[in-house]
């Protein structure tokens, strides 16, 4: 049973989703030969390479059975899909703005006579609806942030991750429309009859995810000290100790941690008498 995977072919998604996927045991055959599909180390499943906004509607309509896209695009295509993990990059926010030396401080400030110009024109005529509002959408494919400066709109609903696009275009964020982030997806038939293999490639991925803010602490201690250790440990299920091979009567510890306790954390275990700690990133947790 073969299952195809729909990838963004470039922009601020396509490289970190590959990464995952190689982590994830799905490292491209061509490696960064991009063809519009390409082989992985797994003989069932391949790597389609397509636009980040066609994906959402190509894991709908089944030519893909699974895909890597943006929350925003998902509720923009407002497609019916199975979404399955959320890959904890590419935050970013859909917003409402106005230049800053407008009157237009809030939602509140809107009327139906004002135009906004956005490139998500659905999301934003559903969120103005639910606010009882019936401005004209101007819809754009990019430079979204120059119509109200060249007489296009008195608004923008725009993407933003920072906010210093914004504030390097002279604009205010009014109000938020929605939070978004990459999310991994599935066709919702395919997620059915293909269950076993998308939940592999599901399960690997969460794996993947899981271990990004984790590390693995390994170091050695006289056995004496060994209680003294595991009470700074701040292990998932406690630290696995085993016997060394030596002269002296040494053990060898190792807990997998929260990577941003691991400063503190080196220096407690070497109070407490550790040596030789070895600090070990992790590619996935299952």
């Amino acid at each position: 049973m073969n299952i195809i995977i729909a990838v963004p072919s470039k922009g601020r998604i396509s490289e970190p989703a590959i990464e995952i996927l190689k982590k994830a045991g799905l490292q491209l055959k061509d490696g960064q030969n991009r063809k519009l599909k390409s082989k992985t180390y797994n003989e069932n499943i391949e790597i389609m390479f397509a636009r980040a906004r066609d994906i959402p509607e190509f894991v709908e309509d089944g030519i893909v059975d699974m895909g890597i896209t943006g929350l925003d695009l998902i509720k923009e295509k407002g497609v019916d899909i199975e979404i399955l993990t959320d890959l904890k990059f590419g935050e970013t926010s859909l917003v409402i703005a106005s230049p800053e030396d407008s009157n237009i401080n809030s939602i509140d400030d809107l009327n139906s006579k004002m135009t906004i110009a956005t490139e998500f024109p659905n999301l934003t005529k559903n969120y103005l609806k639910s606010k009882n509002l019936d401005l004209k959408i101007v819809e754009l494919s990019g430079s979204t942030e120059i119509a109200p400066f060249i007489g296009v709109s008195d608004v923008i609903s725009d993407l933003t991750s920072t906010g210093t696009t914004l504030k390097m275009n002279h604009l205010k964020q009014i109000d938020t429309i929605l939070n978004s982030s990459i999310k991994l997806v599935a066709n919702k038939n395919s997620h059915k009859n293909k269950n076993n293999i998308i939940e592999s490639v599901n399960i690997s991925v969460q794996g993947v995810i899981q271990a990004q803010s984790k590390k693995l602490v390994m170091m050695n201690a006289e056995n004496s000290k060994l209680n003294e250790i595991k009470d700074v440990m701040p292990a998932m299920t406690g630290p696995t100790v085993s016997k060394v091979l030596s002269k002296e009567d040494t053990v060898a510890v190792q807990a997998v941690v929260d990577e941003s306790e691991v400063f503190t954390l080196v220096n407690k275990l070497k109070t407490a008498g550790a040596k030789d700690i070895l600090v070990v990133p992790i590619e996935r947790i299952i």
